[in-house]
This record gives C-alpha cells, structure tokens and sequence, in this order.
C-alpha cells in the first residue's frame, strides 16, 4: 500500500509528458522531406523463430504451388489472359462472376474482422512483401553486410575492394532471387507447363517476353533493395485502413505503459517502484530492432507491421536485468489500461455473421455451380410457326459456356414435354474450354402439349449421357378457342 502514491505519481507523469507530435509524420522521413535509411538491428528470440518457421511454410507453398495438381488442374492459377481461374483444382471462368463477387466480399469482411479482432497480424506473419523482405533480402544482407552496426560502417565506409565485392554480391543475389519471384508468380499467370515450355525453348523466341520479366524482376528488386518499409508505411493502404478498423479492445503489439513508464536507466539492485520508476530501462533494444524505424512505446502507429521482433529484443533485456517479461507483448489497450481480457464484442459478432452468410452463400454458389451455363431466349418479335407435321416450333438465340477444363459435346432435350425436340440451326455444338457458343435453335412441341400462350418448358444439356443443366424459358403458341 506504501508504493501506491508512486505508482499514481509515476502515471500521472508519464501521461502529463507524452508527446504525440511523433504522428504528424513518419519514422522514416525527416523535416525535409529526405528519407532515413533504417538499419534494423538482427533479431533473435521465441516469436522470431516461430515467425521464420511459418514464413518458410509460405514460402515453400508459393514456389511448390504451380507444380502441385488436385485432380490433373493446378493448386492456384490466375490466367488473366486466358481469363482461366483456378482454385484448389477448380476451373473458374468469367461466367463465374457472381462468385467471384461474393469471394471478395467475403475477403473483404474477413480482412476487417481479422484486424478488428488482431491488428496488422497478417503484415508481420503472413504478408509477401514482410516475408520476402525479413525472411529472404534482409537474411542476405546480414550474411553478406554483418549486423546493423556493420552495415552502417560499410556504408559510410569509402569504396573499397571489400566494399565494392560485398555490394555486388549483395545486389547481384537480390536480382537473381527477384528474377526467380518473378517466374513463380508468371507460372501462376500462365501455369507451369507453359513456362518450362517458354523456358526450354530459345530466348530469341520470347524475347518480348523476356524484356517483360526482366522488368518485372527489375520492379521486385527495386521494391526490396531500396523501397523496402516504404511500402508498408506510405504506399500500402492497409496500414491506414486500421486506424478506422482497431479500437482499444483489438489485440496489438503494445508497450505496457503502466508498467514502463517512467522510463530510466538500469542501477543493480535498485528498487524501482519505490523510486517512481517503471520497469522500461529506456535501452532502445526494441527501437533498434524495429524494420520500419519507429518506437513501440509510442503506442499503436501505422508503421507497426506487428512483426514481433521488439518483444523479443524486450523479453531478453528483461530477462538478463532480473524484470518480468511482457513489457512489449500482444494485448489490448483495455488490458493495459483497464485489465481488461479480451472479449469478442458486439462489433466483432457483427462482421463474423456477415461473414458466415458471405461464406455460406458462397459456398452454396460453389456447391449448386454447374459445369455449363446456357441460356435460351426467344428471338424477339417472332410469333410460333406451325410445321407441316402438325407441331409448333419457336426460334431461340443460344448461349452456352463450358466452364469446365474439358472439350464438351453437346446436345439438347425437351425433359418435361413428351414428343419435344430441340433442333440446332447449324453444326452440332461442340465447346472447348471456357469457350463461349452462340447459336440458333428450334424448339419444337407437339401441337396437343401447347395448352396456353406462353407454356413452362424445360431443357437439359447433356453431353453424352451426363445431364449437364436444366435451363428453364417460355414457349409461344397458338390461344386455343374457348371450350375447347
């Protein structure tokens, strides 16, 4: 009870003396505009090794993903050109729209629930321009250049044969890894066969195409030898998307300020709760480790990827000065604050069932998704025609997709009308994948089944034996005398 005055003097400092002019501009950037080259220092630790281990995970998945087939179709491939898609072995076309629509509003909610509940978790763990950055360029780097304070050494240091053989080395493997990205990513575009095709063969025959993926290559190796956290903090706008997203009940990486403040240098064996002391040393391990430059204790900030590598720089100071660890953890600012658990509110039940109906639909449009999608319509301004056997056909304009990766066959039956025929103007309709027919058709009925002016008809596709699709229109003919 003695220590509670300080802990209220010491909290009423810490919140008197916070500055927050630190918002009115990035970490990166100075007063004049000129950018601050950031040298984060190597981290090391428990959520570091566990972040690596699930960053090689991805990474093993993206480059295996364009050769791993379910079903002879790839594992994910988006043929823009082709306007093929593919899914998990499934074969989307653009007649697939609506369910493309939904997928990405389904994303979309996920997006803002994950980071109303998490933060910016998917930039520190899951992200591709974090992932490759951390975990691949930056790994390099530290092979090739040292740690932080040797980089800035080199840096700094005139031009040299050590230096100049370092520099190389470095950009010459940033570029070969950029120009192997690159032709994963158009594996993905074009599929894998056709790459180890384009790859096989001689350069003069794709040499546009070359000039393409050397630029493109070019762009990723701009991106991570010189843009690097600028990305995250200036261009990328999900970083600005959860400053209206997080509230103080979201799970962040966070500085416990009750805890920390107020800061001070380490004395061994001082107590530093009957001094007014808080548990923060002010040794800026957490600031020197940080990829995007800023000081967690600051507080939430956009330029935090949440990449766990402060925590861990904490955790190890606080272990080796005899501190409990947590200082920097994932939590709340209501479990800061307020000790308050995290809790899944009102806010956050709002958007899982959003999303739940989002996914359920979904997943309906997936499950009830035929192979084919036809449409017939009935050619405007044409009455029905009476044939010479007696029977009453209509002329129909015909549309048909094939949205399967196979060569379909196809014919058309009258299912709901005994004695209906469907007869093709033309040749017989056979459909290469995603291929879009149109066409003519007559449908005809025996002049007994057409009791109204506008008759129920229903017509399967088959191909071969396999009923394909049930496609439902309207059939014309003649108004029946009364009584009769």
């Amino acid at each position: 009870m003695a220590q509670q005055p300080a802990h209220a003097a010491r909290d009423a400092r810490a919140e008197a003396s916070r500055d927050e002019s630190f918002r009115d501009s990035i970490s990166t950037v100075d007063k004049r505009g000129k950018r601050i080259w950031v040298y984060p220092k190597k981290p090391s630790g428990k959520w570091t090794t566990r972040r690596q281990w699930f960053a090689y995970s991805l990474l093993a998945l993206l480059f295996a993903g364009p050769f791993l087939r379910i079903g002879g179709e790839p594992l994910l491939m988006i043929n823009v050109i082709e306007r093929r898609f593919v899914f998990f072995g499934q074969t989307f076309w653009p007649q697939d729209f609506l369910i493309f629509v939904v997928g990405f509003l389904a994303f979309i909610v996920f997006v803002a629930l994950f980071t109303v509940a998490f933060g910016r978790l998917f930039c520190g763990w899951a992200c591709p321009q974090t992932v490759f950055m951390e975990q691949v360029f930056r790994r390099i780097e530290y092979w090739i250049e040292g740690d932080w304070k040797h980089q800035q050494l080199l840096n700094k240091a005139p031009m040299s044969a050590e230096k100049l053989g370092k520099k190389t080395l470095k950009h010459l493997s940033f570029f070969s890894i950029s120009f192997i990205i690159g032709n994963t990513f158009l594996a993905y575009l074009i599929g894998s066969d056709e790459l180890m095709r384009i790859i096989t063969e001689p350069p003069a025959e794709h040499v546009s195409g070359l000039i393409a993926m050397l630029a493109f290559s070019g762009a990723f190796y701009g991106n991570f030898a010189f843009f690097r956290e600028q990305a995250c903090t200036t261009v990328c706008p999900y970083g600005r998307l959860q400053g209206v997203l997080l509230d103080r009940k979201s799970v962040v990486i966070a500085y416990d300020h009750k805890r920390g403040e107020q800061r001070s240098g380490w004395r061994k064996g001082e107590d530093r709760g009957a001094v007014g002391k808080g548990d923060c040393i002010d040794c800026k391990a957490c600031v020197h480790v940080c990829p995007t430059g800023i000081d967690i204790r600051n507080g939430t900030q956009l330029e935090c990827v949440n990449c766990t590598a402060c925590i861990d720089a904490c955790d190890h100071i606080m272990d080796s000065v005899g501190l409990p660890k947590g200082l920097v953890r994932y939590a709340s600012e209501d479990e800061i604050t307020a000790k308050k658990p995290f809790a899944f509110n009102l806010r956050m039940k709002a958007y899982t069932a959003v999303l739940l109906v989002l996914v359920g639909a979904l997943g309906t449009l997936i499950a009830t998704r035929s192979e084919t999608r036809t449409t017939f319509l009935r050619t405007p301004g044409m009455l029905f025609q009476e044939r010479p056997d007696g029977r009453v056909s209509n002329l129909y304009a015909l549309k048909v997709a094939n949205k399967t990766p196979r060569e379909l066959p196809l014919r058309f039956e009258v299912l709901n009308v005994d004695g209906g025929e469907v007869m093709i103007v033309g040749k017989p309709i056979v459909l290469q994948p995603g291929e879009l027919a149109s066409g003519e058709v007559f449908l005809i009925l025996p002049k007994d089944a057409v009791t109204a002016m506008k008759n129920r008809v229903i017509v399967g596709v088959f191909s071969g034996d396999e009923l394909l699709e049930k496609v439902t229109t309207s059939f014309v003919g003649p108004m029946k005398p009364p009584g009769t």
